[in-house]
């Protein structure tokens, strides 16, 4: 089992609320007026924009007529989304979205990585991270170090008693890209091969220049979360040059998976990629 995550159990909460009215037949806005909310409001609500408290969720879970195991259940998930990740504390750093897609790995029990001409961040060195963060000109070189900092405390979900499964694809153009320079890829080449060796939990597969449709997803870069709790759907995270982001839409997160699939199928194996790896690692 994952650890508990403030943000995973609020977004169980408000979809299992969303279901249960659905299917009570009640619309948002009609529903909303019974329970003590405007329309506006409770549309927060449903968004996790708002979290609810004990008083306020008690006329909503009466007139979904809650029994009692699922109540103790939905006032459980409630208490443990009021509690404080450790990406709140950087919130002056990293905004709602940022904090949304840390609070969703915190909480995952997998997930699939896939990334062009990156090393994904899960998996970065310090000094390949330092590069990748001081070239963003959206970033203020005082805030580097403190990103720098908050990129490797993701890490930690990569050990302990509950690690996540990581599986990640790249492009063999990661491997190739000077980020930070020669040495820095060098050392980051070579701790990507030792934590392939290192942790059972950690795959990753290299898609080759020779691979006949290897560019299908061009220069895209997303991730797919997946929960322990079977009532959670998978989490979707798409990143560009401009934008990155939650994918909400169920039906673009189906395919997403679909593309991911079409990636690991032109990837060499989990031996041929780390060989490949450490190939380069000695360039």
């Amino acid at each position: 089992m994952a650890p508990v995550s403030p943000t995973v159990a609020r977004w169980e909460l408000v979809l299992r609320l969303r279901e249960l009215r659905e299917q009570r037949g009640f619309d948002s806005a009609g529903f909303a007026k019974r329970v003590g909310f405007t329309p506006a409001n409770w549309s927060h609500v449903e968004k996790g924009r708002r979290v609810l408290t004990t008083n306020t969720i008690g006329p909503v879970l009466e007139l979904l007529e809650v029994g009692a195991e699922e109540r103790e259940e939905l006032l459980a998930l409630l208490d443990a989304s009021k509690e404080r990740g450790w990406w709140t504390k950087s919130s002056a750093l990293i905004g709602p979205e940022l904090q949304r897609l840390y609070g969703m790995e915190s909480g995952a029990q997998s997930i699939r990585s896939y990334d062009s001409l990156i090393v994904p961040g899960l998996l970065q060195t310090e000094d390949y991270a330092r590069a990748l963060i001081s070239a963003d000109v959206m970033i203020r070189p005082v805030q580097v170090e403190q990103l720098v900092a908050i990129r490797m405390r993701r890490q930690q979900r990569l050990r302990g008693a509950e690690p996540v499964e990581l599986t990640a694809v790249l492009g063999e153009g990661t491997l190739r890209q000077q980020t930070g320079g020669g040495e820095v890829l060098r050392e980051q080449l070579t701790h990507l091969a030792d934590l392939i060796d290192e942790l059972d939990t950690v795959e990753v597969r290299v898609i080759p220049f020779a691979a006949p449709a290897g560019a299908v997803l061009g220069g895209s870069s997303f991730h797919l979360i997946d929960f322990a709790g079977a009532r959670l759907p998978t989490f979707g995270w798409a990143e560009s040059a401009v934008f990155g982001g939650a994918v909400d839409d169920p039906d673009l997160v189906r395919d997403l998976s679909f593309a991911y699939v079409r990636a690991q199928e032109q990837s060499l194996d989990c031996d041929e990629s780390s060989s490949l790896i450490r190939a380069y690692a000695r360039v």
